[in-house]
């Protein structure tokens, strides 16, 4: 659900009494548009977040999410932190109808006491901070001059709200009744055309979505007194709302539907975000590895057909010895000042006649040597970009794995060991990120793992769990692997067990999923004991050979069902 005025009426209750009363502990700006409290309330610690983007405009609490804090504090942070560190939350209200929510804080310091108000101004991309004292403003999130805005933010200048909309209050019976019964008639009721749109359109304070919600609890036949009654109403049945078990939003009044029921708007609010916000993170973060990942394998396609080029050219290398040989053989016909020699060349067999081009200025030898140094040259070039282009074959092979686990990932977990790999190449830089221990070392993520029959399955996320899960893996445990397609290494824990085939069967589908195989219908599986599997010296990470196997076609199966890690 949108902030709109309305669910702002509805978490306004909910944050005065949790919240009136509490002391400010810590204050963060983690990013430019998000600030984040840390209140000792009545019921405990409370973190307070206020998303002030256009895409996530919010005031919640009890979002889980770990943030990374700025190593500077930007300069609005500092301020809250001079005036609010310590303060007391008197009052919190919503002025009016409007997407406005104030705080109001009792401030001490060293020498005296004073009060000072905290507007949240949750209103998209306008969305905005303005901390102000005796009605004039101490600074502002976003500030704008005269000379760029219809109002002034800036320190010093008195706070004006924003302005008004031309559209009736929701609040007020009589100015519903004047706007319905001017569009509708006398009776006052809208009963065609989208009632949403015209409620959304002409009424203060509702989100087309609120609309929507409105019109639909009255059967699409809506007239002022049922808005009034809405709006104003002190029912509250908070959920959250799921699409093919994916949540789309959160309501302050249940709706039909999937649905998730909460006791507090706040907590269903603070759910949503959590997911949300999550979810946002994680298509950031992998579209930040991907472009990353992208750019290092544009830059390897590149060399590599520079190499292929250059090893084009090399493939004249027999041509340039040749000459060299004839006119050796010739040097008795050769005069100084000659162009060309016209030789039979006695590697035809048919005894054809070759024409080799001279240096003029050259004496017979010296051209013959011109040509054997070339020669030379080209061996030497044709051999040191032989071992370039595996290399960097190698490299691509190596990066195009990466690529794969990167398609694959569906979590912040798959793609922490990928983000370490791009570290290790040197392709992204180590910047500190939530989640490490006070030693800066990041926590271990766990492999993907599942349960058939009483066997534990074990799936790599990315190349180094998949080199670390072959490693640990018994002698007789079973490791599989999709045969010539990239795929992470799967596991299963036989512990002196025989292992089913239903076992290897499910296993084998849970490989090919994470396999670039995945869109195929049928995928053949190679499995075998981790005895008989090898990662050579000097070998990348991930890479390994095997012997002694078998092969299974199977269907790949995410097999979620059996997921044990995400329980």
């Amino acid at each position: 659900m949108p902030q709109d005025a309305y669910t702002l009426r509805k978490l306004n209750r909910e944050l005065r009494e949790l919240l009136v009363g509490g002391k400010i502990s810590r204050i963060n700006q983690p990013e430019k548009d998000c600030l984040s409290l840390l209140i000792y309330t009545h019921c405990g610690t409370v973190k307070l977040d206020i998303g002030l983007s256009a895409g996530f405009c919010r005031i919640s609490v009890g979002e889980k999410r770990a943030e990374e804090n700025p190593k500077a504090a930007p300069n609005f942070c500092m301020l809250l932190r001079k005036h609010l560190q310590n303060a007391e939350i008197c009052d919190i209200g919503q002025v009016g109808f409007e997407r406005v929510i104030y705080f109001d804080f009792l401030c001490f310091s060293e020498f005296s006491d004073c009060k000072m108000r905290l507007y949240l101004e949750i209103m998209g991309k306008y969305s905005n901070a303005i901390l102000t004292k005796e009605g004039a403003i101490v600074g502002a999130l976003k500030t704008a001059s005269i000379e760029n805005a219809k109002r002034i933010t800036l320190t010093g200048a008195k706070y004006v709200l924003p302005e008004k909309q031309d559209k009736a209050d929701p609040t007020s019976l009589k100015e519903l009744q004047e706007l319905f019964s001017g569009a509708f008639g006398e009776d006052g009721r809208a009963r065609s055309g989208d009632v949403a749109a015209f409620l959304s359109e002409r009424v203060a304070g509702l989100a087309y979505v609120t609309a929507r919600e409105i019109a639909d609890f009255y059967g699409g036949s809506v007239t002022a007194k049922d808005v009034y009654d809405y709006v104003l109403s002190d029912e509250l049945s908070p959920c959250i709302t799921y699409r093919s078990g994916v949540p789309t939003d959160f309501k302050a009044r249940s709706v039909e539907g999937d649905k998730k029921l909460f006791p507090t708007l706040l907590g269903a609010q603070a759910a949503y975000y959590d997911y949300a916000l999550g979810a946002k993170a994680f298509a950031d973060g992998k579209r930040r590895l991907t472009s990353a990942l992208e750019s290092a394998m544009k830059k390897c396609e590149k060399n590599l057909a520079q190499i292929r080029e250059k090893l084009a050219e090399c493939e004249k290398i027999e041509d340039v010895k040749l000459a060299g040989e004839l006119i050796t053989a010739n040097i008795y016909a050769v005069q100084r000042g000659q162009r060309e020699l016209k030789a039979i060349n006695y590697y035809d067999e048919a005894g054809g006649e070759i024409t080799i081009k001279l240096d003029e200025r050259l004496t017979p030898s010296q051209n013959a040597q011109r040509y054997y140094k070339k020669y030379a040259k080209l061996k030497r070039t044709a051999e040191n970009l032989t071992v370039r282009r595996a290399e960097t074959e190698g490299k691509l092979d190596y990066l195009t794995t990466i690529e794969e686990s990167l398609k694959a990932a569906e979590n912040a977990d798959d793609l922490h060991g990928i983000r370490q790999e791009l570290i290790s190449l040197s392709l992204i830089e180590d910047t500190p990120r939530p989640g490490k221990d006070k030693k800066g070392k990041a926590e271990e993520k766990p492999y993907r793992t599942y349960e058939a029959d009483g066997f534990a399955i074990v799936c790599g996320r990315n190349n180094i769990q998949n080199d670390r899960l072959t490693k640990g893996l018994g002698e007789g445990d079973i490791w599989l692997h999709v045969k010539t397609f990239h795929s992470s290494h799967v596991g299963i824990l036989a512990r002196g067990q025989s292992v089913p085939d239903g076992v290897i069967k499910a296993a084998a589908e849970i490989c090919a999923y994470y396999s670039a195989a995945r869109q195929k219908d049928k995928v053949q599986v190679d499995f075998t004991l981790k005895k008989h599997v090898k990662r050579p010296s000097g070998a990348p990470l991930g890479f390994a050979t095997y012997t002694d196997f078998k092969t299974i076609i199977v269907t790949p199966d995410k097999h979620t069902e059996a997921r044990t890690d995400e329980q």
